[in-house]
């Protein structure tokens, strides 16, 4: 009797081998590069888009003509002992310089200029205007006032960034033979030391020891590694990078978890209310003027009864089911397409464009790689088109026509 034989099985191949090649993975490179770019991309957009909006009110909000006084303010510090440079002094000027340098932090981190030195000028712009007035934000403003901090511990300039056309120059200028003429580096890292003495200064009145501990281990390791990859040979400058590698992947690690919890807490806490028990939570925010930016949309979706309770309980299983959807690739991103287009109808309906935004970019986390280069693709084309900056057309002879084989 005949028969086709088996296929041979593979070899299985052994525990120890696949640790050592995730290990390698784990130190060798920074994972995740285009997740954390848009990521970046993102909480820096969305910070700087809301203190561009509150200018008119930044005063009244975060400043000394704000309810929440500055003496009300040093009072909670000195308790909480939450992080602000706003409590170094209570004078206009200050205060304007800081919001000021908020504003720019964020556009330079947008742009991806010098992303190490500037995400800690942006993480503490975020920190010390939200906690000058903690009252002021929402669920939006402690997404982004977590990923601040996140952000300083991963290598989100790699790509789409001021900082990777910089490298790929230095690389082209390096294999010329030319000079490395990066000055602005150590200048900025330079002024960034004395803001830093400053602060440990003024830590002794609201005694934020923890950041200061923080802030002065970022800058001896900067400091560390310019003098490493500028006298030292290719072994420290190994070991340096696998530092960064490791502390980048377990900072993105975080990210991720992050995401997850804010999404199972909410899910879950929802599941325990009466109102998303029964389907009627969305009807109540619809009905508000405060959350109805469009009366006529809100009105027109309040009084479906079916769409509302397809709406709540959706939101419900959304959130509960996204951790568990992460084995799986394909549910993943069809759950994370459905999350970001509610997040989208939150900002439309309910007039929460930050928080939406917020989320969104923490959502982006999980996009997969080859829908963040499409989307990088189209975008470069979008602004070459918009800055005109098309290569003329050259002139090229017309190509043989092809010969077909006759047989």
């Amino acid at each position: 009797m005949s028969g086709t034989p088996a296929a041979p099985a593979q070899p299985r191949v052994p525990f120890d081998r696949r640790l050592a090649r995730a290990l390698q993975k784990v130190t060798a490179e920074a994972l995740g590069p285009y997740q954390t770019a848009i990521v970046r991309i993102g909480f820096s957009l969305t910070w700087l888009l809301f203190l561009l909006r509150e200018w008119p009110h930044r005063a009244e909000l975060y400043g000394p003509d704000g309810p929440w006084s500055w003496e009300m303010g040093r009072r909670l510090i000195t308790d909480n002992h939450a992080f602000t440079v706003l409590m170094w002094s209570d004078g206009r000027l200050w205060f304007e310089l800081v919001y000021g340098l908020a504003v720019l932090s964020s556009v330079l981190l947008l742009l991806g200029w010098h992303t190490r030195a500037v995400s800690v000028v942006f993480m503490a712009g975020v920190l010390s205007l939200q906690n000058r007035s903690i009252f002021m934000g929402d669920g939006g403003d402690n997404v982004v006032h977590i990923m601040a901090l996140y952000l300083v511990l991963t290598r989100c300039g790699q790509v789409w960034s001021l900082d990777a056309r910089r490298a790929s120059r230095r690389a082209a200028d390096d294999a010329a033979g030319g000079p490395d003429r990066d000055l602005v580096g150590p200048v900025l890292w330079t002024l960034l030391g004395g803001l830093l003495m400053a602060t440990t200064y003024f830590s002794d009145i609201t005694g934020e020891w923890w950041l200061v501990v923080l802030l002065w281990v970022l800058w001896l390791g900067q400091g560390l590694w310019w003098l490493v990859c500028r006298y030292a040979e290719d072994e420290p400058r190994t070991l340096l990078d696998v530092i960064a590698n490791l502390t980048h992947n377990a900072a993105l690690v975080v990210i991720m978890a992050e995401v997850c919890l804010i999404y199972a807490t909410a899910g879950w806490y929802k599941i325990q209310g009466s109102r998303w028990q029964d389907g009627t939570a969305l009807y109540y925010p619809l009905k508000l003027d405060y959350f109805s930016p469009w009366p006529a949309l809100s009105g027109l979706l309040g009084t479906s009864g079916v769409m509302v309770l397809l709406l709540t309980y959706g939101t419900v299983i959304v959130q509960v089911a996204f951790p568990f959807t992460l084995f799986n690739r394909k549910v993943k991103n069809v759950l994370l397409a459905v999350m970001m287009l509610e997040h989208a109808g939150i900002a439309v309906l309910l007039g929460l464009p930050f928080f939406s935004l917020a989320m969104i970019s923490a959502d982006a986390v999980f996009l997969p790689t080859g829908f963040l280069l499409w989307l990088g693709v189209r975008a470069a084309r979008g602004r070459d088109r918009l800055l005109r900056r098309k290569e003329p057309a050259r002139e090229e002879a017309p190509a043989p026509r092809p010969r077909t084989l006759v047989g």
